[in-house]
């Protein structure tokens, strides 16, 4: 889902590739039970946010949280290769307009568990990953964000289990409805030969995260800096796949984009640098999965509000235009209430256009109460 000029031919295979809470009971007893004390769960500051393991959906994932307890939750869904720390721009700004923010590391990324089989990264995990979620944090419902690959577990939680979300936001990648086709039988007639990372991501022995885990300085720094910085030529310029890998392919950038410190990107590599890449190639491993799994979401539809943002330069959207975009969602989102274009962005879009981004959020959020 990352921008680059060979990549366009596959951006449009990309936006069709979709993508028990247990009941107690109390025995009876002649004089009501002393309540037991329980602990307060452990808290640590991390990058100035207050980060707590949770159980959910059978793993344990790590959250970041901002806001009153007692307000709306909002969970934010990352996609890859990032982190919780994809949302520092918009949790405080949303937990100050008086919602209870929680950012996951998904399954596969940062502190969370790492379950080890491919199929444990499919659509039915993931989503049931947020269910917990707000099982865990005693909450029958919220407003759910993501982008990139959470926005894929965005679009599936609200159709698989819409009675526990009020509205979805989704960024950069859109849903039009499930694909007619295996989405990576298109893939492999669009590329044939030629290199494509989600093909790439499907081969056997692990050769992706092999490679990325042996630098991922140089993978995250050079796919963080697709648009808006200088790059030097890259190493391998023959589009074939032969026996190069992905980073050869990639230039190198010249300087950090603008919206990107050397403290963002020192964190970032410090979290894969311990998680490792293989849980989040995982979720690609699953695109055929997860399509078969979905098959009784063909023709549904959502009915809860929906807004989406993407940039400009984005390769997922393949140069589509608001109007275009809107015409696709509209044929699953029957109450899609924005869809916005920001020029000059690319794919880390609320990374790289905090501001705009928060406003438009905000907005949204806001129309929810009128």
């Amino acid at each position: 889902m990352l921008n680059h000029k060979w990549m366009r031919a596959g951006a449009g295979v990309l936006m069709g590739a979709t993508l028990a809470v247990s009941a107690c009971s109390q025995q009876e007893t002649e004089a009501p039970a002393e309540p037991v004390a329980q602990e307060a769960p452990e808290t640590e500051m991390v990058m100035g946010f207050a980060t707590r393991m949770i159980e959910t959906n059978g793993i344990t994932l790590r959250i970041a949280e901002a806001g009153p307890e007692d307000g709306e939750l909002v969970v934010m869904v990352h996609g890859w290769p990032e982190s919780w720390y994809s949302w520092r721009h918009q949790m405080r700004v949303v937990a100050d307009a008086g919602y209870r923010v929680v950012a996951p590391d998904m399954r596969g990324f940062g502190k969370s568990d790492k379950p080890p089989e491919i199929e444990d990264y499919d659509i039915i995990d993931t989503t049931g990953d947020i269910v917990g979620l707000l099982d865990a944090l005693g909450e029958e419902t919220a407003i759910i964000v993501g982008h990139d690959w959470g926005a894929i577990v965005a679009w599936n939680s609200v159709l698989l289990h819409p009675e526990r979300f009020e509205a979805l936001y989704a960024m950069s990648v859109p849903y039009g409805g499930r694909a007619e086709q295996r989405p990576l039988e298109r893939m492999q007639a669009a590329f044939g030969d030629n290199f494509y990372y989600i093909l790439y991501h499907q081969e056997p022995g692990g050769v992706a995260e092999a490679e990325y885990d042996s630098n991922p300085r140089a993978i995250l720094s050079r796919l963080y800096s697709f648009t808006g910085v200088p790059l030097n030529p890259p190493e391998h310029t023959d589009p074939k796949r032969g026996d190069t890998g992905w980073l050869p392919r990639l230039g190198e950038p010249q300087q950090l984009p603008d919206w990107l410190t050397q403290e963002d990107l020192d964190y970032f590599v410090s979290e894969f640098e311990e998680a490792g890449f293989r849980g989040g190639v995982n979720y690609y491993r699953n695109i055929d999965r997860n399509w078969e799994l979905t098959e009784n979401l063909d023709g549904a539809t959502i009915e809860m509000p929906v807004g989406f943002v993407a940039g400009a330069d984005d390769i997922v959207i393949s140069g589509a235009n608001e109007e275009q975009l809107r015409a696709s969602m509209s044929r699953v989102a029957t109450d899609l209430r924005d869809v916005t274009v920001i020029p000059d962005a690319g794919h880390w879009i609320q990374q790289e256009k905090a501001e705009e981004v928060n406003a438009l959020l905000l907005e949204f959020l806001a129309g929810l109460e009128e």
